[in-house]
Parts: structure tokens; sequence; C-alpha cells
């Protein structure tokens, strides 16, 4: 199994990225911190501190099986503002890796162009950035490669969704209900 990469910029979701990286980590998924601030220091929007396991800059992203991007402002602002993100979420949809945002971070998706044609979620407030996708109100959605989360209130069923789709439904079943996730 490849790395699954979740990318922090200031101003993230805190319970979306622990949760997403919590959640894949009990299930036994290779999870890396990546810092995109160029510092392993990350600060949430309520001031909590997170220490990235990587800078960007340190990560080979050859390794990885899918970028992720928990939402949050001004986090996905800045996530959308990172030149080499941008440039590393290109080359996995060319290669048809997988791509996951939460929130608001989908923006960082639909500012490149490779949401078109693709049902999404996202928080409410966002569809004007979801260019050319149709933007749909479930909690979380997957269209091929992409998947996309609505909020923070979608986390837990966000990051499962994720272990259904690389380990499979029986380990999706099992994780939820050792949790009490119902």
């Amino acid at each position: 199994m490849n790395n699954l990469y979740v990318h922090l910029a200031d101003g993230f979701e805190e319970i979306e990225a622990v949760t997403i990286i919590d959640v894949l980590r009990r299930a036994g998924l290779k999870v890396i911190t990546v810092s995109v601030t160029g510092n392993r220091f990350v600060k949430g929007s309520h001031n909590i501190e997170m220490n990235a396991d990587f800078l960007f800059e340190d990560v080979d992203y050859a390794n990885g099986e899918m970028i992720i991007l928990p939402g949050g402002m001004p986090g996905s602002k800045n996530l959308n503002e990172h030149k080499g993100l941008k440039q590393q979420i290109l080359e996995y949809q060319k290669n048809g890796k997988y791509l996951a945002a939460i929130c608001a971070a989908p923006i960082v998706f639909g500012g490149l162009g490779i949401l078109k044609g693709k049902r999404v979620v996202c928080y409410p407030g966002y569809e004007t950035h979801m260019i050319g996708a149709e933007v749909q109100t479930n909690s979380v959605l997957v269209d091929n490669n992409i998947i996309t989360g609505r909020g923070v209130g979608a986390a837990l069923k966000f990051a499962l969704e994720i272990v259904r789709i690389l380990k499979g439904e029986e380990s999706a079943i099992h994780l939820r209900k050792a949790m009490l996730v119902e």
C-alpha cells in the first residue's frame, strides 16, 4: 500500500484533519502529513498546532496513492495558493490516482478544472468554485478517482469511505463497528 498524503496549511480545519488521519491509521493505511507552509508546525483555524511528518518539498509523490486536503478557512485558500501542490494534484489526476478533499478544500480541484463533469460536494457557499461540476448535497460523494466531503460533520464518513475504497467494504464495516459508528 502506497502513501496517503494529508496536506496541512495554516488555517486547516482541525476536526477534519485529525479525524481523517486517525481513521486511516486505524485502518492500517500509511498516512503521511505534509506541511505546505515551509514549517513542520502548522496552526489550524482554531489555533491548534500540529507537527507535520514532512515539509512539502521533502515528499516523494511517486510513492503516493492519494492526495487528501482537509478544509477550513483560510486553510483551503492557502492550499489553493500552493503551486507545487497544484502541480502534484494535476499529476495524480493525469495518472488516475485518488484525490480527496473535504469542506472548502475542493476549491483547489475546481480551480484546476479537474471537476468538470464530476458529481461533487463541498461546504455550502463554495459551489461556484466547483467549476464544471454537478454539485450535490450528500455528506460524501465519490466520482471515479475524486472523493469529496461536505464539511466537519461528514469527516468521519469521509474517512471511512476512503477506507472502503482502499481496503474494501469488510474493512470499513469492521472499523465502523469497532468505533461504534452507527
